[in-house]
This record gives C-alpha cells, sequence and structure tokens, in this order.
C-alpha cells in the first residue's frame, strides 16, 4: 500500500494530526505566537479588569477573546461585556484540560517575536505559577 494512501486511512481512523497540541492546551485554544495578552485564572477571578486587556480590545482590530470555561461566568462577565462593548468576538473553552490560563487576548496571525511579554507579572500572577 502506498505510503499516501496510508496516510489518508490514518487520518480517516485516528483525525488529523494536531500543531503543537500542548501549547493550544495551555493558551486556550490558541497558538503563543498570536497573543496579545494572557491572564492567569487568579489574575481573571481577582476583582476588576486589568487596562492592558481593556487597551487591547480598544486598539486591535484582529482580536478574538478566549475565557477558561472552568472559572465560570461571574468570574469573566466583564470581559465579557467589555469585548461586546468594543465588538470582540469571544469564546468560552470548556474542554478538560488543566490549564492556569484564564483569559487570552489573540491574533488570528502570528505576531511579532520582538513584542513584549504578553504575561502581566504580578502578586496573583506569581501564585498561579507557584500552583
Amino acid at each position: 500500500m502506498g505510503d499516501k494512501l496510508k496516510e489518508v486511512l490514518e487520518q480517516g481512523v485516528y483525525g488529523k494530526p494536531e500543531i503543537k497540541p500542548e501549547e493550544k492546551k495551555l493558551f486556550l485554544s490558541t497558538f503563543a505566537e498570536r497573543v496579545h495578552l494572557a491572564l492567569t485564572n487568579r489574575q481573571v477571578r481577582h476583582r476588576g479588569m486589568y487596562d492592558k486587556a481593556i487597551d487591547v480590545m480598544k486598539k486591535e482590530k484582529d482580536v478574538h477573546l478566549y475565557l477558561n470555561g472552568d472559572l465560570g461566568y461571574s468570574a469573566y462577565s466583564n470581559y465579557v461585556n467589555e469585548a461586546n462593548k468594543h465588538r470582540v468576538a469571544f469564546t468560552i473553552i470548556n474542554d478538560s484540560y488543566d490549564t492556569p490560563i484564564g483569559l487570552v487576548l489573540a491574533s488570528s496571525k502570528a505576531l511579532p517575536e520582538s513584542r513584549p511579554s504578553f504575561f502581566i507579572k504580578d502578586e496573583q500572577y506569581q501564585r498561579d505559577m507557584e500552583d
């Protein structure tokens, strides 16, 4: 049997191989190279909103909001309301993967590698990274 035919049959049985599956699990179904901002679960649950999240939603045209559905709506409802205000599409990710990430604002394309860190490394971030 030809290699191409074998590959097609295997994809029919097992599905197409995924690119960077661990990275996509960590960043709520998107790639790190597309991320403008990532907040940890504690940061999302923390009272108020991060100014950087609001700035990204206001300024970036090609941005999508991904939310960790394990947090519960009350934890991220303020971000959903802000996204609606700026016409930013959002997706609530409900899968069985354990991730410390609670919110991701990402582009549909890769961003420049020279961009600053997409994490806000405050006390809430440190506590989530210790767990």
